[in-house]
């Protein structure tokens, strides 16, 4: 199959998450992908490395994550031999990407008007932090915790957590990659040339979704209730059946709560007015948990889930990765490359197919 982008030179000047994971995404589809790094101080996720990683290799997995399918060239921008070079790379590319702190772009004289006298046609996409007029340090973290997401994350005993992934360097990934399609588009359509900004800030409250808008039409500020939903249950329950496994379910109507209730044998509660309707089920959300914790109880994990599925009832085992790379299908969305002599493994960008 052709690639769609065999014929784009991107050059990836951008660190850490979110922008690599940009150019990766771009060279799975095909794209030229130049990584520019700086010859002392290389990708910082280069050192991001787990306890069992050997601290003298070059590459750690968080680096080989994000990085797949680029080239790599080592460029002192500050050099006036390298930075020849890097110009000779721009004025064929077609997109740059990049996420510099505020006044970076000026001190390493590649501002946009810079570029783009050397290069009219370059697309230029930016991560930022907090905007293009902040010049905070920005780390997912710290994202996390000042738009919402870890006061709403945890339980009511454990205090704020973060998501255990970078969640928001990734939805502002897809972000960028959105801006940049339809940039790629304007240029081929009417020769226009954008540059696509997100700041890690926008992506975050852009994706708070149903959260958000309990809060802006009923002033409703989401508590810590763990994997439980705040408009749906049982939701997020977690259940232990007789082999020991945890599962859980997304019972997201009437009609599901029915057919639940009838394999467990436990049709009175469908009528009962307690759980009739969802908002009684969210009401009383634990009463309902304990009656059916005692008919999960007695109940093997596979035989359960098989039960489920055949009735079209959402419900799920509880994995962990170890599980999860068990199956075939997460298998096949594993991505293979040797990076400086070692062989890496990620998972690829491209959750879509097209036939």
């Amino acid at each position: 199959m052709s690639l769609p982008f065999a014929d784009l030179k991107i050059i990836d000047l951008s660190t850490v998450l979110a922008g690599p994971s940009v150019g990766t995404f771009f060279a799975e589809l095909g794209a030229q992908v130049l990584k520019i790094e700086h010859p002392k101080n290389a990708d910082v996720t280069r050192s991001w490395k787990l306890a069992s990683e050997d601290a003298s290799e070059s590459v750690s997995a968080y680096f080989s994550s994000v990085n797949y399918g680029k080239t790599y060239l080592s460029l002192d921008l500050k050099n006036e031999k390298d930075y020849a070079t890097f110009i000779d790379h721009v004025q064929n590319a077609d997109i740059l990407l990049s996420n510099f702190k505020k006044g970076d772009d000026e001190k390493l004289n590649v501002t946009d008007e810079q570029l783009r006298s050397i290069n009219p046609s370059l697309i230029i996409g930016k991560i930022t932090g907090f905007g293009n007029e902040s010049d905070r340090v920005a780390y997912d973290l710290i994202l996390q915790a000042e738009t919402g997401f870890m006061s709403m994350n945890g339980t009511s005993t454990s205090g704020p957590v973060k998501m255990p992934v970078a969640l928001i360097d990734v939805l502002a990934a897809h972000h960028l990659k959105e801006g940049l399609l339809i940039a790629l588009l304007q240029r081929n359509q009417s020769n226009e040339i954008k540059t696509v900004s997100v700041s890690l800030y926008d992506a975050a409250i852009c994706s708070l979704a149903n959260q958000a808008s309990n809060y802006l039409m009923e002033q409703h500020i989401p508590q810590r209730i763990g994997s439980l939903h705040p408009n749906i249950a049982p939701y997020g329950e977690i259940f232990s059946t007789k082999s020991n496994d945890l599962v859980t379910f997304a019972i997201g109507s009437n009609q599901h709560f029915e057919k639940l209730c009838s394999f467990l044998r436990c049709e009175d509660l469908i009528t009962d007015d307690r759980f009739k309707e969802n908002k009684d089920r969210v009401k009383n959300r634990m009463q309902l948990f304990e009656y059916l914790q005692e008919k999960i109880k007695f109940l093997e994990t596979e035989m359960l889930l098989q039960e489920m599925h055949q009735r079209f009832v959402p419900a799920g085992e509880i994995k962990n990765l170890q599980a999860v790379f068990q199956e075939q299908a997460a298998q096949n969305l594993i991505r293979t490359e040797t990076i400086n002599g070692k062989e890496t493994k990620r998972i690829t960008s491209i959750g879509f197919q097209w036939k």
